[in-house]
């Protein structure tokens, strides 16, 4: 290979929690509406269909304690809190057995939205992009390894903003399990170690203001905090 025509930009990575190693991020996936309330919340139906997807850049990465810039084009900025699954194997079409040997752990997400822009999306049938994929969109607190964490397949899942507890619920109302979101993923793309999916959030979702400090929580992991700024 050739000289590069200028140097690439710096890697993204994620703290684990007890390491001095840090996990590099390769892509990011979302999981939509993977929350019976939720999916009635935002106007759809909670029926199990296959799943749907969309994808952040790996520049939408927080890290716990950041201050979030507020961000351009909205008045709308919404949060969903998530869990997040951290993959270091790689597989295609997997089985819902080869599906766990992919995770290395688990994490606490938010799935920062400019509403107003995705509701206008929705509206003209357009795609998502400019609602969901856009710098510090992503916040993640530290990844707990699986054989730490364990599955966290009924653990409270909460949210609360300056205090005030928005979103409260547990990861067994999801509609589809982890094993579930990377086989139907797995169909699509070719995982690789390195990639984050955000596996859904439950209801409460809603607006927040500069000045305002979330915090997250999964039971089991390391909570995520950050500050709208």
């Amino acid at each position: 290979m050739g000289e590069l025509v200028f140097p690439p930009r710096d890697l993204v990575t994620v703290a684990v929690d007890g390491k001095d190693k840090r996990f590099p991020v390769n892509r990011i996936f979302c999981v939509g509406q993977n929350y019976a309330a939720h999916a009635r919340e935002m106007g759809g139906d909670p029926a199990r269909t296959p799943p749907f997807f969309f994808s952040k850049f790996p520049d939408a990465i927080a890290p716990n304690g950041a201050v979030i810039p507020y961000p351009p084009l909205t008045a709308n900025f919404h949060h969903e809190v998530e869990l997040v699954v951290a993959l270091s194997g790689e597989g295609f079409a997997v089985s819902a057995a080869e599906a766990d040997g992919l995770i290395f752990g688990y994490a606490v997400g938010l799935d920062m939205t400019r509403r107003d822009l995705q509701a206008a999306a929705k509206k003209q049938g357009q795609p998502w992009d400019f609602a969901k994929n856009f710098p510090y969109s992503a916040p993640i607190g530290v990844i707990r390894e699986k054989a730490v964490a364990g599955t966290p397949g009924n653990a409270a899942i909460t949210l609360t903003v300056n205090g005030d507890t928005r979103q409260n619920s547990t990861t067994a109302d999801m509609i589809r399990s982890v094993p579930e979101i990377i086989v139907e993923l797995s169909k699509a793309y070719h995982l690789y170690p390195g990639d984050l999916i955000y596996t859904g959030t439950p209801e409460g979702v809603g607006a927040v203001a500069r000045g305002d400090v979330l915090h997250a929580t999964v039971a089991g992991l390391p909570a995520l905090s950050v500050t709208i700024g």
